[in-house]
């Protein structure tokens, strides 16, 4: 019987398994679709609050969503008239600055000669490609732009989502069979995910703002448009802080010198360090109980299945398989392996478990 119901197990695993990558291939396959209305839930996420905080002081809710959404159009075609413009003369100044690059990459070659540390040049730059650093920012930013070329379809999925919010947990209660409220883990999901985005969102904007404001004191070329790298790439864990600050400190080692660029450095380090180990856990508290192998994953997950907007939304998209996993009985252990910690609880059923075997 135990040899039956462990081949049973057996298959029930790989019928998961297979489901599993059908449901990923066809999510791949309609990326074009997938990818639009998840931003638009997010973006929804992030108004939510504010439509809220407008109905609060006697707004209607139709002149309030007709308001934001007015804004965020003005807003969003501005900064793409500007972001946009700064894109194109920085592509055309690439090749330029690729070969500015190269060739201080040579001297740096020939000052360790002098110290005896003999490497080729040819090897090396057959092995790196300098401009391949300053390249990736536009390459991402271009995919992120691809997405937002659907903007009346993501602007009116919004609409009617901001419209819908507030009777989505009901809905949810009564889809999970829950009619008397009773599942608060449904509650869970949408707070912390909408907490986490709106803290997310006004942290970043914080950032992009004071990058900004520092590149444009120190004369580094093209300062709104790091900003606008800083702010986007502040969602992504990890290395967005990193792969945000690389080209903006390239620009101002070829454009000002070693000096200015140490200066862009250090900005870059101070903002990232103050924000991300004061203010985010400030506001968050204990957080969002992620591992950080699992944060740093999940973000090459999404990455290959939804491009740049899934490595942009990688944290909450994970927290939002983290909690489902959780109400379920036989989810939990994945769950708990997505965890930054084991809680006392679980523990003590761990330790019950082995007594008892």
């Amino acid at each position: 019987m135990n040899r039956l119901e462990g081949a049973s197990l057996a298959y029930r695993g790989f019928a998961v398994m297979a489901f599993l990558v059908i449901i990923l291939a066809g999510i791949k396959a309609a990326s074009a679709i997938v990818v639009p209305f998840v931003l638009s839930a997010f973006i929804a996420v992030i108004c939510n609050p504010v439509i809220q905080l407008m109905v609060r002081y006697r707004f209607p809710k139709l002149l309030a969503v007709s308001l934001l959404m007015v804004f965020i159009v003005l807003m969003g075609l501005w900064l793409a008239s500007v972001v946009g413009s700064s894109i194109n003369d920085f592509s055309r100044q690439l090749p330029q600055y690729q070969s500015q690059l190269v060739e201080q990459f040579a001297w740096v070659l020939d000052k360790l000669r002098e110290f005896n540390i003999q490497i080729s040049k040819e090897k090396v730059l057959a092995l790196f490609d300098p401009g391949m650093a300053l390249s990736m920012t536009t390459n991402m930013l271009s995919g992120v732009g691809n997405v937002m070329a659907n903007l009346f379809l993501i602007i009116l999925t919004i609409v009617f989502m901001l419209f819908e919010a507030s009777d989505l947990p009901k809905k949810l209660h009564f889809a999970l069979d829950d009619p008397d409220m009773r599942l608060q883990q449904i509650d869970k999901v949408l707070q912390s995910i909408n907490q986490y985005m709106v803290i997310k969102t006004l942290v970043s904007v914080a950032t992009g703002v004071i990058v900004g404001i520092g590149l444009w004191i120190i004369g580094v070329d093209y300062a709104l448009l790091w900003a606008v790298v800083a702010f986007l790439f502040n969602y992504i864990p990890n290395i967005g802080s990193i792969i945000a600050a690389v080209p903006a400190v390239l620009l101002a080692f070829l454009q000002l010198g070693p000096a200015q660029a140490g200066v862009v450095a250090g900005l870059y380090l101070g903002v990232n360090t103050v924000m991300g180990n004061i203010v985010e856990p400030k506001f968050m508290g204990r957080g969002l109980g992620l591992s950080t192998l699992v944060v740093f994953l999940s973000l090459i997950f999404w990455g290959w299945l939804l491009g740049s907007v899934g490595m942009l939304l990688s944290v909450p998209l994970t927290m939002i398989v983290k909690i489902a996993l959780e109400s379920s009985n036989s989810g939990k252990w994945l769950a708990i392996l997505l965890s930054d910690k084991v809680s006392e609880d679980e523990s003590d059923k761990v330790e019950q478990a082995e007594q008892a075997q």
